[in-house]
């Protein structure tokens, strides 16, 4: 383990995330995790990382880095302007840094979420098997907390050694631009009356300030929904569910194991990166795919990293 990066300014939001605790669930324990998966793996790969190497990942502002040993990085996922010694540098590829380096971001320009992956991966705080950032319990990750001002982050040996200025083509990354995002119907969608179905494929939303990585509030037209109540159930990140004031829920990587509202619908896997970069205030609208043509779209995106595997 090398001490290889110095917080001068921890940005807006930062935490070390993994591939979260898929594991914990039945437990009661929200998966967590990476927001952006295809941007946290890219990362990953590009700088010759197993996928469930942790990484940094960025919320809206950036951190100010110095770097305390030689290493190779890749930043992905939201443009925040990455900068190294106040010059531009390119996203989606690896590069070298040499001790005392400093790496900044300039300002966000599109999306709400960028990750950083280490060469070796970074080192957090283990708890059930992921490193991954716990806020709610104050587990893994640094401490169970964002980063902070003059705090020290490690990183583990490269598995293999891996080459700068190797990158991911730009047609090669998800739709980040659209903000449509592709749904199968949930099982809940009958309770729908039929002109909230049409009003939730027809109509815009708008991701509420009051979302965060457990879900986004979705501002727009009210949704009826009929029925009696319902017993909880197991609920996966992507539902979409409608609770009793008619806007609907996202839930994300940090989402409640179980609950009791109807999903109406959930994202198929191909744009839950795309969910990941929605900011506060950012339009979003949905439309109903096949379950054929969601296998396609993964599989697609999976071939698209898996190019990126040393």
């Amino acid at each position: 383990m090398t001490a290889v990066l110095r917080v001068q300014e921890p940005g807006l939001f930062t935490t070390i995330q993994d591939l979260g605790r898929p594991q914990a669930v039945a437990s009661g324990v929200p998966p967590g995790g990476a927001m952006d998966r295809f941007a946290h793996t890219a990362a990953n790969f590009l700088v010759g990382n197993d996928r469930g190497a942790a990484s940094l990942e960025c919320t809206l502002v950036g951190p100010h880095l110095v770097v305390e040993s030689p290493c190779l990085i890749a930043i992905t996922g939201g443009d925040f302007v990455p900068r190294v010694n106040g010059l531009p540098v390119e996203m989606w590829t690896s590069i070298r840094l040499a001790r005392e380096d400093r790496l900044s971001f300039g300002g966000r320009r599109s999306g709400a979420r960028a990750y950083i992956a280490v060469a070796g991966g970074i080192v957090g705080d283990r708890w059930l098997a992921s490193m991954s950032t716990n806020i709610m319990a104050a587990r893994g990750g640094m401490h169970g907390r964002p980063l902070t001002d003059g705090d020290v982050i490690s990183a583990g040996e490269p598995p293999a050694p891996a080459a700068a200025d190797r990158a991911l083509a730009p047609e090669l990354l998800p739709p980040y631009a659209e903000h449509t995002l592709r749904v199968i119907a949930g099982p809940h969608v009958g309770r729908l009356s039929p002109d909230a179905r049409e009003a939730f494929y027809e109509s815009a939303f708008v991701v509420s300030p009051d979302s965060n990585r457990m879900g986004y509030r979705l501002a727009g037209p009210h949704l009826e929904t009929s029925g009696d109540d319902m017993l909880s159930f197991g609920l996966v990140a992507g539902a979409v569910q409608v609770p009793v004031g008619g806007h609907p829920i996202l839930l994300m990587a940090d989402h409640q194991t179980a609950g009791g509202y109807p999903v109406v619908a959930a994202l198929i896997s191909a744009s839950m990166p795309v969910a990941a970069q929605l900011a506060p205030g950012d339009e979003v609208r949905f439309a109903e795919t096949s379950i054929d043509a969601a296998l396609e779209m993964r599989q697609a995106q999976r071939a698209w990293l898996e190019s990126l595997r040393i």
